[in-house]
């Protein structure tokens, strides 16, 4: 879907100027333990499934909006992971815009429907066990967020790092 017409107002007001956004993340696994991850259509790689929450929208509702924006499906919310934030997800676009994101990760599975990817935002989707995870071309907030909640090790520890 793209920039909200929310952050675009702001964006209007501020122009480049560092901006602090709250979003969310939707850790969907199968019966497996496996992982969906989606890969985008902007720079092919893979990533998590999420994005901004919306004015007056909760986190949890945001969540699931987003997989069923993304993948036309609709994900129920199995538990929550945690929370991120901080230096590490901080981003500059290629636009100029900066941001960072401070985002709730939600553990979902899928109540119905066939993950498809909504063929603007993203071109793929699939399943993939925490191992193969590693190896993949990843979008780097992915990937930190990914080390950050537990499901894949840093890459110089076996175990992701605690307070």
């Amino acid at each position: 879907m793209g920039v909200s017409s929310y952050i675009k107002s702001i964006r209007s007001s501020i122009g480049h100027d560092f901006l602090l956004v709250a979003a969310v993340t939707a850790l969907v696994a199968d019966d497996d333990g496996r992982q969906l991850l989606v890969r985008t259509a902007d720079f092919g790689i893979w990533a998590t499934i999420g994005g901004a929450v919306d004015p007056d929208e909760a986190p949890a509702q945001a969540v699931c909006r987003e997989v069923r924006e993304e993948l036309g499906v609709e994900a129920e919310i199995v538990g929550l992971r945690g929370a991120v934030g901080g230096p590490d997800y901080r981003v500059e676009y290629p636009n100029g815009d900066r941001v960072g994101y401070v985002g709730s990760v939600f553990d979902c599975r899928i109540a119905s429907g066939e993950p498809t990817p909504d063929g603007e935002e993203l071109i793929e989707a699939r399943w993939f066990s925490p191992s193969e995870i590693p190896h993949l071309e990843m979008e780097h907030l992915s990937r930190q967020l990914l080390i950050d909640v537990g499901v894949i090790p840093a890459p110089d520890q076996d175990k992701p790092s605690g307070c």
